[in-house]
């Protein structure tokens, strides 16, 4: 390090970074087919975690759900909150629901394709249906 100092008459530093910093710095293709969301718009890394996973209704596989980092996706994190308000207008798994197919119960909810899965109680089948056909009990 002295060596260099001297060739390049100036002060070097060396400093240790993550691994997330390394593929904000290297950049590259996420699995989702566009410029690491990290190197392109991303600015601080923010705590990510399985329950984030979980809420988006993905498959827990770490090779599916890690980055080329190794670690969660950031995506993750960046997603998640337009679960959590899409939850919030939606009745709760379990819950009892008015159909236009008659009663049910709650058994999913697919927040991406704007549909509820409701187990109908007089026909034995679990249907998927748009939002605006369901309407919660109390």
């Amino acid at each position: 390090m002295k060596e260099l100092a001297g060739i390049f008459r100036t002060r070097i530093e060396l400093r240790q970074i993550g691994v997330r910093d390394e593929a904000k710095i290297l950049g590259g293709i996420g699995p989702c087919g566009r410029i690491l969301c990290c190197s392109s718009f991303l600015g601080d890394f923010e705590p990510v975690s399985i329950k984030m996973a979980k809420d988006q209704n993905l498959s827990l596989n770490p090779t599916k759900i890690s980055g080329l980092c190794g670690r969660l996706m950031c995506c993750l994190k960046y997603e998640h909150d337009n679960y959590e308000s899409g939850k919030e207008k939606l009745p709760a798994v379990g819950s009892t629901v008015a159909t236009s197919h008659g009663n049910g119960k709650v058994v999913a909810l697919n927040i991406e394709a704007r549909a509820i899965k409701v187990q109908i109680f007089d026909l034995g089948k679990v249907l998927e249906l748009p939002f605006d056909d369901v309407v919660e009990l109390e």
